[in-house]
């Protein structure tokens, strides 16, 4: 009699056994063809078992809790958010919770962007919060940890990833953490005599070369066209930072009194480098900025084709400016980048 039911309980426990396999292994049954499971950190695994069932995972919370623990791996659940999509078995589910496999979304911030831009990009990115809608650009600043601070040109470009509810303010950390890294790397290798004075004199001027170029080939020499004239006590006469200047009275359109009308970032009426950045430089543009090209040149202006026209002497640039904004006159407007005499 004994061991007939030691047979049948080690026929029970096979049979157990065998329906966990099962279990394990099989395909769940979701409410919605994709789910989210959102783990806040610090939660007990019985707590995740239920928030995903919670969440539209139809099986049985208790089973799902002791599959975490009976795996040994309940401990290494790692909070996110979580896509749950079709063919989820509670093998692969407790695989993406202890992988920390989050279902990211991604926002790019593209070289040349200003503050106000940046801030348009991320209010347009999929489930990123907007912690930051609506206030003003000093309270930002503040609460990313640099009271008092100017924030344009303050955010390194790149495509920053997230996951779905993280807030803006994160995002907007990782790109001035990137910005001072990348600033600070570009900063301790500069050339020697360049007469910038600061880290935030060379991020002015990348700046301002990321405006001012149409070809990544030209970048170089446009530095040193910039820093040529700030040796030389020349005004740096550079249209983008008079636009900047302008802010939403800039209809498209640069007129002549445009550039006679005095702003702090008008580069026609104030010597030197404007007081702040006027974009996002990139990574070209700031090493472009401590690395110009050997060159005596003073001026250049736009050929129409993306790329620059360089010259050393005022009858030089004068003869291209009528070169190529007389030959420019005939398909489009004029174009006007570069100092002009």
């Amino acid at each position: 009699m004994v061991r007939r039911w030691i047979h049948v309980l080690v026929l029970l426990v096979c049979v157990g056994a065998g329906v966990a396999k099962w279990w394990i292994d099989h395909d769940l049954t979701l409410a919605a063809p994709v789910l989210d499971l959102a783990i806040e950190p610090g939660i007990s695994p019985r707590r995740v078992a239920q928030t995903a069932v919670q969440s539209g995972v139809s099986t049985s919370a208790v089973a799902l809790y002791w599959w975490f623990r009976l795996s040994g791996q309940a401990r290494q659940i790692k909070a996110g958010s979580y896509e749950l999509a079709a063919g989820l078995t509670p093998r692969s589910l407790l695989s993406k919770l202890v992988r920390g496999e989050e279902s990211l979304r991604a926002v790019a911030l593209t070289d040349g962007l200003t503050f106000a831009q940046c801030r348009m990009a991320l209010a347009k990115a999929d489930q990123l919060a907007q912690d930051t809608q609506g206030l003003p650009s000093e309270v930002i600043m503040a609460r990313l940890g640099r009271p008092g601070a100017y924030p344009e040109g303050r955010f390194f470009p790149d495509t920053y990833t997230y996951s779905k509810g993280s807030s803006d303010l994160s995002v907007l950390k990782r790109a001035m953490r990137a910005m001072d890294r990348h600033l600070t790397a570009a900063w301790q290798q500069r050339d020697p005599g360049l007469p910038l004075s600061s880290p935030d004199d060379a991020l002015i001027l990348a700046s301002i070369i990321e405006k001012e170029t149409g070809r990544a080939s030209d970048r170089a020499m446009i530095s040193a066209v910039f820093l040529n004239r700030l040796r030389a006590g020349m005004l740096l006469q550079t249209d983008p930072t008079v636009i900047y200047g302008m802010g939403d009275q800039f209809d498209g359109n640069l007129r002549r009194r445009d550039l006679q009308t005095d702003t702090p970032w008008n580069t026609y009426t104030r010597a030197g480098l404007p007081p702040t950045p006027i974009a996002m430089p990139g990574q070209a543009a700031l090493l472009a900025a401590v690395h110009p090209t050997d060159s005596q040149a003073l001026y250049f202006v736009a050929r129409g084709d993306g790329s620059s026209q360089f010259s050393t002497t005022l009858s030089e640039h004068n003869r291209a400016v009528d070169l190529y904004q007389r030959t420019l006159k005939h398909v489009q407007k004029p174009l006007t980048y570069g100092p002009t005499p």
